[in-house]
């Protein structure tokens, strides 16, 4: 199963490259914005937004009802744990 989970983008991390750092339960993990940004909405207009993160990238730009709907039932089902948890140990496997 693919599973997008909420997350807000805090911080441009690289605007040349697309990294952008993304807040997802308190984890904080750079992912790739290209798929969400165009002449309409550049890398600076991010900040602040919901984004759905997927393998890295943030796949869609969701309002923060959908975003806070998504990660209530996600906590319900004990999907975004496990997701968590995997974020953190890879953002733990790089920085060791």
């Amino acid at each position: 199963m693919c599973l997008g989970i909420p997350g807000r983008i805090v911080a441009l991390s690289d605007a040349e490259s697309r990294l952008a750092v993304v807040d997802v339960s308190g984890v904080r993990r750079s992912v790739n914005i290209a798929c969400i940004v165009d002449e309409a909405h550049p890398p600076e207009s991010c900040v602040g937004e919901w984004v759905l993160v997927h393998v890295g990238f943030a796949m869609s730009r969701i309002d923060a009802e959908e975003a806070e709907r998504t990660l209530a039932l996600l906590h319900e089902l004990g999907e975004a744990q496990a997701e968590i948890e995997a974020m953190r140990n890879s953002a733990a496997a790089r920085a060791g």
